[in-house]
């Protein structure tokens, strides 16, 4: 676990596609926390040298940007959203690349890190839970998710629910969270519960870092 040589939890972050886990993330930036973004890890590793040239060589030069020449997010997207073992090629290349970013980020936070934070799409589905001392499940209306996508990345209710359908079912991710945390009113709202999360995350985090130093010490 990351957490094995550290006083400060990781907190992995999981929800439906357009519930605010990037917003969820940012408050707990603001609050203190290294944040591991690993959608933008994801973008910069498929304009690496090798990754690219992997990815031409599994769907020709068709998946590139024929003006940047950089591998085009959603012509992959198009390829992988269909096919479920061209997905787990594209996993398998891509993962492992992020983690080994992600372990080198954490190692170098700065101090007064009050805790690390995981924001990945599939956290459930790459196994990465296994490395969070605590899970928030994002929690957000679906009438709100679907405008959200609608607005920011111009998906339909149709393009949502494909995507959705090759994750783990929101009922599943939101059972597997340690925390829930709503995000269906005002901003401040959200940050309010954020901080009370974070709160009480570190608090039993620092409980049971106690309790394995002086296993005799137990509350009454």
């Amino acid at each position: 676990m990351l957490t094995e040589h550290s006083h400060q939890p990781v907190i992995g972050l999981t929800g439906g596609i357009g519930s605010g886990k990037s917003t969820v993330a940012r408050i707990l930036a603001d609050l203190g926390c290294f944040v591991s973004d690993s959608d933008a890890a994801a973008k910069a590793e498929l304009n690496e040298p090798e990754v690219r040239d992997q990815l031409i060589a599994w769907w020709g030069r068709e998946i590139l940007d024929r003006e940047t020449g950089r591998p085009d997010r959603s012509r992959i997207a198009a390829i992988v959203f269909n096919d479920a073992r061209e997905r787990k090629k594209l996993e398998g290349l891509i993962h492992p690349r992020i983690e080994a970013g992600r372990r080198a980020a954490f190692a170098n936070a700065p101090s007064g890190t009050k805790a690390f934070v995981i924001d990945a799409p599939l956290l459930l589905e790459a196994g990465l839970d296994r490395e969070c001392d605590a899970v928030i499940f994002v929690e957000t209306p679906e009438e709100a998710r679907r405008a959200r996508v609608l607005a920011e990345r111009g998906w339909d209710g149709a393009e949502l629910a494909r995507r959705e359908a090759a994750q783990i079912p929101l009922d599943e991710k939101r059972i597997r969270a340690d925390h829930i945390v709503s995000n269906d009113g005002e901003p401040g709202e959200l940050t309010d519960r954020v901080r009370r999360t974070l709160e009480t995350i570190i608090n039993r985090h620092r409980r049971g870092i106690a309790s394995s130093t002086y296993p005799d010490d137990r509350d009454e």
